[in-house]
């Protein structure tokens, strides 16, 4: 299994080239950021969607660096280690920046990149941007279908619900095919996902995500698509066992997105000791170190 580091929700950003270099050098795979395009001060309609209370986990004031230019930073500080959006929220921009902004970062990063997107929960960020956040699944699913046309830096026209044009180029094109990642568990975001290249998971208990799996294969064959072809990556609420790991991988879910020194609604990292400041970067560095020890390289 390949193990990525998520940084939702980290806000020492000054840290992130360094943990980005760290967690390459004790053996991760690939690391991911987040995203928002604004964050609203109110939040009266909207709920989180993963806890019971329905609120952020999170301090309002928490950063939120622009996904495509931190990625290229700290793509252009490691060699191999593989950058992913977990999640780009692709229906808040218009597809003509989307599409410059993730090819410029695979061309600087030598096409390490991965383009995660979701249509979000905040209706009051689309209320800022004067989006419809009721047509927004359509928006996202159309914003994707534009940038993989832009993204063959050839002439293109299209001519949708949303986006209406002809004779358009961007270029430069990424540095061979970007991967679409689609995150979420509603029956859209699980349709998206099966269309495209494959799933990042939200929090879930190992049944609830084997469960899921299973049905994201089933989408899959309903479209002839191909399981090998098709990435899954896990968002475990629990320690992922040996026995689970290997049951994962059986299941063709090699990835696996992990925050080990992040104190979330689900639990306290196992990696942290209790009077460790998980803001130092020292404290960053022993918790990817003792997790990569005891798992990453446990076998």
């Amino acid at each position: 299994m390949k193990h990525w580091i998520s940084l939702v929700n980290v806000p020492e950003v000054d840290q992130y080239v360094e943990i980005a270099q760290f967690a390459e050098e004790v053996g991760f795979h690939g690391i991911s950021v987040a995203d928002h395009l604004v964050m609203p001060t109110k939040i009266e309609e909207s709920r989180y969607p993963y806890t019971p209370d329905g609120k952020m986990w999170w301090p309002e004031d928490t950063p939120w660096p622009d996904p495509w230019v931190t990625l290229t930073a700290m793509g252009v500080a490691t060699k191999k280690l593989r950058l992913a959006t977990n999640i780009y929220l692709a229906a808040l921009r218009d597809p003509f920046t989307a599409a410059r902004a993730v090819s410029s970062a695979s061309v600087l990063t030598g096409g390490r990149i991965h383009c995660g997107v979701s249509v979000g929960w905040i209706k009051e960020e689309y209320t800022l941007l004067g989006l419809d956040f009721h047509t927004r699944g359509r928006r996202l699913d159309e914003t994707i279908d534009v940038m993989k046309k832009l993204w063959t830096a050839r002439n293109t026209s299209h001519h949708g619900e949303f986006f209406n044009f002809d004779d358009a180029l961007i270029s430069p094109a990424p540095h061979g095919p970007v991967p679409i990642w689609s995150g979420g568990a509603s029956p859209a975001a699980l349709r998206r996902a099966a269309r495209n290249d494959g799933w990042l998971g939200v929090p879930m208990m190992a049944k609830d995500l084997i469960e899921t799996i299973k049905g994201l294969y089933q989408k899959r064959d309903e479209l002839n698509q191909s399981h090998e072809s098709f990435d899954i990556c896990c968002s475990l609420m629990e320690a992922l066992r040996p026995d689970l790991e290997a049951e994962l991988d059986s299941l063709g879910a090699h990835h696996n997105m992990t925050l080990p020194w992040v104190v979330t609604p689900w639990g306290r990292a196992p990696w942290l000791a209790d009077d460790e400041d998980v803001a130092t970067l020292d404290t960053k560095k022993l918790a990817m170190e003792r997790y990569a020890n005891k798992v990453i390289h446990r076998n």
